[in-house]
C-alpha cells in the first residue's frame, strides 16, 4: 500500500507514518530514531500455531480485532483463527489465554492409536514377508496397490513401513527386518556426501562427454555402465555391470584378484555372451581395474568411456545396484568365496524386483520384451 492508504487505516498522521516506516533523521537537537519493527513475526513455514502466534492472537483479541484481520497479520487462514479461539478460550470465563491455550493444543496432539500396519495382520505379514525377499518398503507399497486395488484397508505408503521398522515403541513389524533393508540400518541417519576418488591410471581415455547421445536418454538399450565392489581389506572383489535402459544385471566372478588383466578377461568373456545389439558401450570410472581397456574394445569392439573424477552419478545406474548389491555382499567380508552360482542367482533375484523407473516392470520383463522386438 502507499503510506497515505497505510496511515488512514492506522489512523495516524502521514507524517508519522513515514517516520514509523523510514526511521527519523538526525537534525538540530533531535537524534536519530530507527523504523518501527514489527511486533508479531510471521508464523512462517510451520503448519500448526506456535506459542508466539497465541499470544498476539490473545493480544489483538483484548483490542477487539477482528478474526479476519489477526489472521491476515498472521498469515492464516480466518477459519484456522475461529477455530482456535472456540477450542482454547477457557471454559469458565470464555477468555483466551495463550500460555493455557498452548497447552491443550499440546495435550491433544499425541495420537496413541494403534498404527495401521498392527491392526491389519494380513498386511503386516505381507509386509514382513517381502522385507524378507529384500524388497524396498517402496516397492511392497506399490505391490499391495496392484495385488489388492479394491482393499484400501490394504494400501499403505513407504513412510508407514519405514515408521514401523524405525520408531521404538511402536512394535508394528520386527526390528531384524531391517538388516533386510538396503542401507541394514536399525535406524535413520542423515546422508554423507561420497568419498571423492582419484585416477589411477594416465592412460588416453575417452571421456564420457564424446558418448553417443543416445546412451544419455536411456532410449536405446546396449549401452552398460561398470564397477568393482570391493571385499575385505581390498583383498577382494566383484564386478558388475548394469544396462542403462533396462537396469539389467550382470556379475562378474573374480575369485582370484581384480588386476587389469583379469578384470578384461571376465568382461570379454560375459560380454561375449550377449547379442550384438545389446553390445554398444561400457561406462566405468577411473579405477586401475580399467587400465586394459584398451584391449577389452579390441576384443568385443565395445568402446568405453570414463566418467569424469569424483563423479560417480554420471554411473547413476550402477551406482544404485551397488547399493543393492551390499545387501547380498556387505562390506568387509571376504567376496571370493562366493561362487559363479551364487552370483547368478543373486543377479537372478535382482532381475525380478520391480522398479519403479520401469513403471514396476522387472528388469527382465523389461530386457525380454527388447528382445523379443
Amino acid at each position: 500500500m502507499s503510506n497515505r492508504e497505510a496511515c488512514r487505516i492506522v489512523g495516524v498522521d502521514n507524517r508519522t507514518g513515514q517516520k514509523w516506516r523510514n526511521g527519523r533523521h538526525a537534525y538540530g537537537n533531535r537524534r536519530a530514531l530507527p523504523p518501527i519493527s514489527v511486533v508479531a513475526a510471521p508464523s512462517g513455514p510451520s503448519r500448526y500455531l506456535r506459542e508466539e502466534d497465541r499470544i498476539h492472537i490473545a493480544d489483538r483479541l483484548r483490542e477487539k480485532a477482528t478474526m479476519r484481520a489477526i489472521a491476515a497479520e498472521l498469515g492464516r487462514s480466518p477459519s484456522t483463527i475461529s477455530r482456535e479461539v472456540r477450542r482454547n478460550r477457557h471454559l469458565v470465563s470464555g477468555t483466551y489465554r495463550p500460555h493455557a491455550a498452548q497447552a491443550r493444543a499440546d495435550a491433544r496432539r499425541p495420537r496413541p492409536r494403534a498404527g495401521k500396519i498392527r491392526q491389519n495382520p494380513e498386511l503386516r505379514d505381507f509386509i514382513q514377508d517381502h522385507l524378507g525377499l529384500r524388497w524396498s518398503p517402496e516397492q511392497i507399497c506399490q505391490a499391495l496397490r496392484i495385488q489388492f486395488p479394491s482393499r484400501p484397508e490394504m494400501h499403505v505408503v513407504h513412510e508407514t513401513v519405514y515408521q514401523a521398522l524405525y520408531i521404538q515403541g511402536r512394535g508394528e513389524l520386527r526390528r531384524e527386518l531391517a538388516r533386510a533393508l538396503r542401507t541394514g540400518r536399525a535406524r535413520r541417519k542423515p546422508r554423507r556426501q561420497a568419498q571423492q576418488r582419484r585416477p589411477r591410471f594416465a592412460t588416453p581415455m575417452v571421456m564420457i562427454s564424446e558418448r553417443p547421445a543416445e546412451a544419455d536418454d536411456r532410449a536405446v538399450p546396449g549401452h552398460w555402465e561398470g564397477d568393482l565392489i570391493i571385499g575385505k581389506d581390498g583383498k577382494s572383489a566383484i564386478g558388475t555391470l548394469v544396462e542403462r535402459a533396462t537396469r539389467y544385471v550382470m556379475l562378474l566372478h573374480l575369485p582370484e584378484d581384480h588386476r587389469a588383466e583379469t578384470v578384461r578377461a571376465a568382461l570379454v568373456t560375459t560380454v561375449q555372451t550377449l547379442p550384438d545389439h545389446l553390445r554398444r558401450s561400457l561406462t566405468w570410472d577411473q579405477g586401475s581395474e580399467m587400465s586394459s581397456h584398451g584391449a577389452f574394445t579390441v576384443a568385443t569392439n565395445v568402446p568405453v568411456y570414463f566418467c569424469d573424477p569424483a563423479s560417480p552419478w554420471q554411473r547413476g545406474s550402477n551406482e544404485n545396484t551397488n547399493g543393492l548389491l551390499r545387501q547380498y555382499f556387505p562390506k568387509g567380508t571376504d567376496l571370493s568365496v562366493h561362487t559363479r552360482e551364487h552370483l547368478n542367482a543373486v543377479a537372478a533375484e535382482l532381475n525380478g524386483r520391480p522398479r519403479k523407473t520401469l513403471g514396476w516392470e522387472t528388469p527382465a520383463e523389461r530386457l525380454h520384451k527388447l528382445l523379443a522386438a
